[in-house]
């Protein structure tokens, strides 16, 4: 294995959040960089999670040995399959299951060489949302890139939605790093669907419009279970038309690429760019709307601006 990757991402004690991101070649450099992050916060005492893709998973835990009883491991290929979900059921789950410890420590691989065109920039807009959501609190999160497998182009975005920037010759600050840009680049118009079944919603039509949805999904080959789901993320997008939005919205259903769209656009504007991305107090009784969409969909993408908002919920075909 190669040399140890020296990791510093906290450069203060009043900068209480550190977030990484591990610029690796091959596994030798995966290991030499995320083994030691592992160790040091054990050796610390801290409680480490280690949410990665499938295929380096057991090599993390191989290496590890008897240590590995000590850290949680999940599989980011479908604990993150969404993006929008990462934050609330992996990243925040975790450091609020351990709100006493001094510190926790996550690895966190949500950008990986099968990502789709589609799915890319949910990662991104996850990436930027992560020093926001953390501002503040006693975590360290470093984000492994495979430097090989990666574009120039999504390399260029780590080292803008990272802070500290991590390779085999040592950790440096980001000159590009700024993360507020990037949430408004990519907060970008969809193109227009090929085909589609509009439907003016309202509060008088909500039963039609999960009608349509359940049709589409029926159409659509999905199981009883999926079909379920989809016309659920429906309702709870048309709902907050409805509750939020001047009281109508445009609900659109089509399939591309293998996936089934549920579109709801209405004229409400989204201030809050982590809105859906925390977990819901469970009593609380509103609210909780993209939540539930980010946990059903296998895919949520959101556009907003001051004459309107756009939320797309995919789900992918059998």
């Amino acid at each position: 294995m190669s040399a140890t990757i020296a990791i510093e991402p906290v450069s203060s004690r009043e900068d209480r959040f550190g977030h990484p991101a591990l610029f690796y070649r091959g596994l030798d450099e995966y290991l030499a960089g995320t083994l030691p992050f592992v160790h040091d916060g054990l050796a610390a005492g801290e409680p480490v999670a280690v949410a990665v893709p499938a295929a380096r998973l057991e090599p993390l835990r191989g290496e590890l040995g008897s240590a590995a009883e000590r850290v949680r491991f999940l599989d980011m290929g479908e604990a993150g399959r969404n993006p929008g979900r990462i934050l609330p059921s992996v990243l925040l789950a975790f450091a609020e299951e351990h709100a006493g410890a001094a510190r926790v420590r996550i690895i966190g691989e949500p950008i990986w060489a099968g990502r789709s065109a589609v799915e890319y920039p949910a990662c991104v807009q996850h990436e930027a949302l992560i020093n926001l959501a953390f501002a503040g609190r006693p975590a360290t999160i470093l984000c492994p890139y495979d430097a090989v497998g990666l574009s120039a182009e999504v390399l260029a975005d780590a080292e803008a939605t990272h802070p500290v920037v991590v390779d085999a010759r040592g950790s440096r600050a980001s000159a590009a790093y700024a993360a507020d840009r990037v949430l408004a680049e990519f907060n970008r118009p969809f193109p227009e669907p090929e085909q589609h079944r509009p439907l003016l919603v309202d509060a008088t039509v909500l039963a039609r419009a999960r009608r349509l949805a359940e049709a589409a999904a029926i159409d659509a080959g999905l199981d009883e279970d999926r079909v379920a789901d989809v016309e659920m993320v429906a309702n709870e997008l048309v709902t907050n038309s409805v509750e939020h939005a001047g009281g109508t919205g445009v609900l659109r259903i089509w399939t591309e690429d293998a996936l089934l769209v549920v579109e709801v656009r209405d004229s409400g504007q989204l201030l809050d760019p982590l809105v859906g991305r925390r977990r819901p107090d469970p009593l609380q009784r509103r609210g909780r709307g993209l939540f539930v969409v980010n946990q059903l969909a296998d895919l949520v993408r959101l556009h907003t601006a001051v004459d309107g908002t756009t939320v797309r919920a995919y789900f992918r075909l059998p």
